[in-house]
């Protein structure tokens, strides 16, 4: 039930700022309130919805401004994690990485929104794995937490995928040549697109956005 409801958030199905109930999730899913009501508390807990006493629930508008600060935030973290793999990481795991990013090897444009963000989030946080510093690895995963909806939207764009694999293949290189001020300029110069993504929209775009990638609902 968590996933389901997590990917209607994520594609738009629940529209940023929509008042659902349990009542009424209950009987879209066929289920008892029990299920519904463990899953809302886990994504408010995650940060996708705001739980109001007698009002129900309301799926988290995006607020542009608070997306900037957990990029701002994000910039210092993916640094100290390039930091911590460039010391710690070993070559046989930076070449498995790297393999897994190679732009000769990529699945292709085709790859689905979700699919993409999911495995572009496995490689910030297996770089934080391979620094070894577990308390880094749950900031990221927080942070990515927050800014996924946006990170979503982004990758809907196959030139943005191919630029994807070529930084992120290029940037373990940098860590296996033991180069952390390349790495390190290459990792902020790729945050900072996806910042300067997420600065640019409005909730109007997003909805020209949910209409012209997943239909009307």
């Amino acid at each position: 039930m968590y996933v389901q409801l997590r990917e209607m958030i994520l594609s738009f199905d629940l529209y940023p700022g929509t008042r659902v109930t349990e009542t009424e999730l209950a009987e879209h899913f066929g289920v008892s309130r029990t299920p519904v009501r463990e899953a809302l508390q886990r994504l408010e807990q995650d940060a996708y919805l705001l739980i109001r006493p007698k009002q129900g629930c309301f799926i988290r508008q995006l607020d542009i401004a608070e997306l900037g600060h957990y990029y701002e935030v994000r910039q210092d973290l993916e640094a100290l994690s390039l930091r911590f793999a460039c010391e710690h990481m070993s070559d046989r795991a930076l070449k498995d990485l790297g393999e897994a990013w190679d732009p000769e090897l990529q699945p292709g444009r085709s790859e689905e929104p979700g699919e993409m963000v999911s495995r572009e989030e496995s490689f910030h946080v297996a770089l934080a794995e391979g620094g070894g510093n577990s308390v880094l690895v749950n900031y990221l995963k927080d942070i990515n937490s927050h800014i996924r909806v946006v990170r979503r939207l982004d990758f809907t764009s196959g030139e943005r995928i191919d630029r994807t694999y070529a930084e992120h293949h290029e940037l373990v290189h940098c860590l296996l040549r033991r180069d952390l001020p390349a790495a390190e300029a290459l990792m902020q110069a790729h945050i900072a697109q996806s910042e300067a993504f997420a600065k640019s929209l409005t909730l109007h775009q997003l909805a020209q956005r949910r209409d012209t990638r997943f239909g009307q609902r």
